[in-house]
């Protein structure tokens, strides 16, 4: 029988503390959340390794360092909403959950998004919901939102999705820039997002978030 349990409090003390996440509220949520209930039965055994997650069609879990260190520099509030894009099956929904006072998640792909409520009903994350449609669209019907966060990188971000962030919010995303990427979060304000880097890491662009490449000859 795998011990899960230790597995996370090592997962925490060697690839989360060591990163500089010295906020307790984040420590808490990822020694509480069980990753390995997140991700799909036959990668349980590699849930807390020191690297994204594969699950195909270019999709990950995001390594518990990229995670806690994008929230840490997001520094989300109790009273405040998240929009988790790419939530995948609800891990990064769940530590979210933990930190916020309600969290949207998004997931395009219909099978994912189910299993991800159904996960997140089981372990009683009640205050959050997953809706199903494409990431690039977020969901604006339950917005604005304090928090914006993408499970995996993008190389652009559209302006509906910064529209959705509330005058003084935060979005953290990863852009990749060739094999390099660097974590930025934006700020909004008077309408408009200023971005400054926190870290490099790296993960797959998300889908509809690549640049439109220019047609040369």
């Amino acid at each position: 029988m795998t011990d899960f349990a230790t597995r996370r409090v090592m997962m925490v003390d060697t690839q989360v503390r060591p990163s500089d996440v010295t906020k307790f509220p984040i420590i808490e949520a990822m020694l509480s959340v069980p990753r390995e209930v997140y991700v799909p039965r036959s990668l349980r055994e590699a849930a807390y390794m020191g690297e994204n997650i594969v699950l195909g069609g270019g999709r990950v879990v995001l390594e518990a360092r990229t995670l806690a260190k994008t929230l840490d520099a997001l520094d989300i509030q109790p009273s405040e909403t998240v929009l988790d894009l790419g939530c995948a099956l609800g891990y990064s929904t769940a530590v979210i959950a933990r930190l916020a006072e309600a969290v949207v998640a998004v997931e395009e792909d219909e099978a994912m998004a189910s299993e991800a409520q159904s996960l997140l009903s089981a372990e009683s994350v009640d205050n959050a919901a997953v809706v199903v449609g494409p990431l690039v669209a977020g969901a604006a019907k339950h917005g604005p939102y304090d928090v914006i966060i993408l499970q995996g990188a993008v190389e652009t971000v559209p302006q509906a999705l910064l529209d959705q962030l509330k005058d003084g919010g935060r979005i953290g995303a990863l852009f990749m820039e060739g094999q390099l990427g660097a974590v930025r979060i934006g700020h909004k304000r008077d309408g408009r997002v200023d971005w400054r880097f926190a870290f490099n890491a790296s993960a797959p662009v998300l889908p509809g978030f690549a640049a439109e490449r220019a047609f040369a000859l």
